[in-house]
């Protein structure tokens, strides 16, 4: 349970890290701003409380996983590695450029900090199942966190997977699926229905939660209860809006990948200083 101080930093942290998210994408010209932005708030809880990690050993044998499977989000991730102290974060307006360490999506050959390369949907918690099958071998009590996006989830690998880790047993796997209802060609809904996937992961044999994906103490209080069994492979549902936190890209459809000047950026940006200062001061 979070107490208001660690509450306020995360939130903190997340403001912070959605900042630098459209300021990278603005600097670049274009970039997947929407599903970037939803994940902000669980990337603040993981990387800001929850996972064992050492920024300046980011191979350390006892650190936890992160995997985002829904490699397009990197622009976060990137972010929150910054923040934290992984390389410096100027580097942030290098995304996506000639001779980057960051790409458009996860590398683990480029980017200090990324455990694996993703991009090709589908293929990330089948990977994640891997890497926590073999902690369990090894007799490590690493965790892996895995980010499913909501449309990826209509790919049939990650059903195998789902199906393979509750074979398995896997209770040091937690998967988080950022069910914003939006994918690059519409609503989920209108294109392959997902149905209610919190019940979809349980009748496939896991613990599954449903919570309000941007209430940081919603999502720290779901990892705990995810932690304190020890049966079954965890999935986390977080309710998200895609492009949160962004003024040009909230509440609009199209905005998977998308055109961004940096007037635009530089607005959105505004208004997230504001919310930044107004946390910070209270």
């Amino acid at each position: 349970m979070l107490d208001k101080n660690k509450i306020k930093e995360l939130n903190i942290f997340a403001t912070k890290m959605r900042i630098e998210t459209i300021r990278q994408i603005a600097t670049r010209g274009f970039g997947h701003i929407g599903g970037a932005m939803s994940i902000c708030d669980v990337l603040a809880v993981l990387y800001g409380d929850v996972m064992k990690i050492d920024p300046k050993n980011p191979k350390w044998d006892k650190r936890d996983w992160f995997i985002c499977s829904k490699g397009h989000a990197g622009p976060a991730v990137y972010s929150a590695l910054a923040l934290k102290g992984f390389f410096p974060v100027e580097e942030l307006k290098t995304l996506n450029q000639n001779g980057t360490n960051l790409p458009s999506h996860c590398d683990r050959t480029k980017t200090r900090g990324i455990d694996v390369t993703t991009g090709s949907l589908g293929q990330g918690l089948s990977v994640g199942t891997g890497v926590a099958l073999g902690h369990r071998l090894d007799k490590k009590d690493n965790y892996t966190y895995v980010i499913l996006g909501d449309g990826e989830c209509e790919e049939g690998q990650v059903w195998e997977a789902v199906l393979y880790a509750s074979q398995r047993k896997t209770s040091n796997l937690i998967a988080f699926v950022d069910y914003n209802r939006q994918q690059i060609d519409g609503y989920t809904k209108d294109i392959n229905d997902l149905g209610d996937i919190c019940q979809k992961f349980k009748d496939f044999g896991w613990y599954a939660l449903s919570i309000d994906g941007s209430k940081v103490e919603e999502i720290e209080n779901a990892i705990e209860k995810a932690k304190s069994q020890n049966e079954k492979p965890s999935v986390i549902v977080l309710n998200t809006k895609k492009g949160e936190g962004c003024s040009f890209a909230e509440n609009t459809l199209n905005n998977h990948h998308i055109n961004v000047s940096m007037e635009q950026g530089n607005e959105a940006i505004k208004i997230l200083e504001k919310k930044l200062n107004t946390l910070m001061n209270n």
